[in-house]
């Protein structure tokens, strides 16, 4: 299931994932620094939201509360809250 996250306080400006039976099967950040977003992305594929969730969530961005990993865990939360 494809899902679109607008995530805030961030450079970038939009996450999109492709979600099946709770796995990343892609993700893609639009915006923001190439280099960590394709890391990231590349952590990401192959493994359960909720694992990703548990390693992302709450990392900050220098003096930023919140950074682009800890806006996928927010969007992948939001993804399970909407019941997709």
């Amino acid at each position: 299931m494809k899902y679109n996250y607008k995530p805030t306080g961030v450079c970038a400006s939009n996450m999109e994932f492709d979600i099946e039976n709770n796995i990343i099967k892609n993700m893609r950040t639009i915006g923001g620094c190439p280099g960590n977003s394709l890391g990231i992305r590349s952590l990401c594929i192959g493994n359960d939201i909720d694992y990703i969730i548990d390693k992302l969530k709450g990392i900050k961005c220098g003096f930023r509360n919140t950074s682009c990993p800890d806006q996928i865990s927010k969007a992948l939360e939001q993804y399970k809250k909407e019941g997709k």
